[in-house]
């Protein structure tokens, strides 16, 4: 039979390699992949919840599904990941939409083959969502769609309890997959021809602290995947910064193969509003870290998370924010209006910001951060780059390449160049976008 499936991903890395794993199961029933709505025999929304917005673009793409449920009543609607986590969701989900046919949790992903092969021996509605994980399955089937770049999970949950975020009520306490199994997969994914490997956890730097050994650690985690023979690249997300330690730095700055890229999430610059965040570390400590990184790894690619209009933040607070992001000059910055989410603390929390004065701030942010970004690049004239090439332009007959930090780098076509390899180049121009280069011999 012909069967065809298609999954929505919403949200973080750490969604875009669950759909992996749910295509995976998919596959090894038979069905194939298709990006056509009325294709699918199978319609799976792997969704997220970390701000409203992305929950409400979701309910307005099931909805949309309606007509054509009606149309073929077969076809299969499945609703898994951390939207349906959420208490009541399900409840909610199945009244607004009760065509929907399977919904499911995060803890339980690996359950979803057998869902729907009950599904479709007895067609009755599944919802199964658990309360916490019960353990970790290493045998999921999983069909990889990320082109050169390989997700690694090396742990799930978060300890943190930011009062502003729900991860840790819908993934659970953090969990670290076993040290072997993790170096197992990473080889066989350089086997197998993999470029870039990127090891994933809510947070990284905690890996190993709920495993009795005080050799499993992220920075030895990262020494040993880095000394794996092939020509590879490790990265890894997201950092938290009161985990990021003087050994992960250090591993950072000896290893060849690790990316010279950090994301540390900063959040904000203020001290009053990173205590209201439960952040546990103040802006001082957080620039000692910055100060770290750039002695020991100079070039290194840093980027950053920043919520703006956190409740009770003050134009001095914001003030505090901006004038960080100015004195770091982030190579990356993504900057968000705060979302309420129920159940966090920072729900209930008075001096909840207007939406007006939080779209001016954060548009504030965002400027100053494409300006800091075009200095960047004038600065990038001469200096030198490492990126693998993507893939080859016939009508401008040029290469594009990327940067471990995905920074498009655009080589004129002189000599051929090998599509998947990795090359050193360095820039002589620049545009808004992207860098230009030559290859250094």
């Amino acid at each position: 039979m012909d069967k065809k499936y298609l999954i929505k991903t919403y949200g973080c890395q750490m969604n875009v390699h669950e759909s992996e794993k749910l295509a995976g199961m998919l596959q090894s029933l038979g069905y194939t992949e298709t990006d056509i709505d009325k294709d699918a025999d199978v319609i799976v929304f792997n969704t997220c919840c970390i701000r409203d917005g992305a929950e409400q673009k979701i309910y307005a793409h099931i909805g949309a599904l309606k007509s054509l449920k009606k149309t073929n009543p077969n076809l299969v609607i499945a609703i898994c990941g951390c939207m349906t986590q959420v208490k009541n969701r399900p409840e909610t989900i199945k009244k607004k939409f009760p065509f929907v046919n399977i919904i499911f949790g995060t803890h339980n992903i690996n359950k979803f083959k057998n869902y729907l092969i009950e599904f479709n021996s007895n067609h009755q509605y599944i919802c199964d969502i658990w309360d916490e994980a019960k353990g970790i399955d290493e045998h999921i089937d999983m069909y990889r769609t990320s082109g050169k770049n390989a997700w690694v999970n090396i742990s799930y949950g978060c300890n943190n309890f930011c009062t502003y975020c729900i991860v840790p009520y819908v993934r659970g306490r953090e969990r670290s997959r076993d040290f072997d199994d993790i170096i197992k997969e990473c080889k066989e994914l350089i086997a197998d021809g993999y470029k870039y490997i990127t090891l994933l956890g809510q947070n990284v730097n905690s890996y190993g602290n709920d495993i009795n050994d005080d050799n499993i650690t992220f920075a030895n985690l990262l020494r040993t995947v880095a000394t794996l023979e092939g020509d590879f690249v490790v990265k890894f997300m997201t950092s938290h910064p009161k985990d990021l330690n003087s050994d992960v730095i250090d591993v950072i700055a000896s290893e060849p193969k690790l990316a010279k890229v950090i994301h540390l999430p900063i959040q904000s610059g203020s001290n009053k509003v990173l205590k209201d965040m439960n952040r546990n570390y103040t802006r001082e400590k957080y620039l000692a870290k910055i100060e770290e990184i750039r002695a020991k790894i100079p070039n290194c690619y840093i980027s950053t998370d920043i919520i703006v209009g956190f409740p009770g933040e003050t134009d001095e607070d914001f003030l505090d924010t901006y004038n960080i992001v100015n004195q770091i000059r982030y190579d990356g910055v993504f900057a968000f209006m705060y979302s309420k989410r129920d159940g966090t603390i920072a729900a209930a929390m008075d001096n909840q910001i207007d939406i007006k004065i939080k779209r001016e701030r954060v548009n504030k942010l965002l400027q100053l951060s494409k300006d800091i970004t075009k200095q960047l690049n004038q600065e990038s004239i001469g200096k030198q780059y490492r990126i693998i090439v993507d893939s080859f332009d016939d009508a401008k007959n040029e290469y594009i390449g990327y940067t471990d930090s995905g920074k498009t780098i655009i080589v004129k076509k002189i000599d051929e160049l090998t599509i998947n390899n990795f090359y050193n180049v360095t820039i002589t121009e620049y545009t808004k976008n992207k860098l230009y280069g030559v290859i250094r011999r």
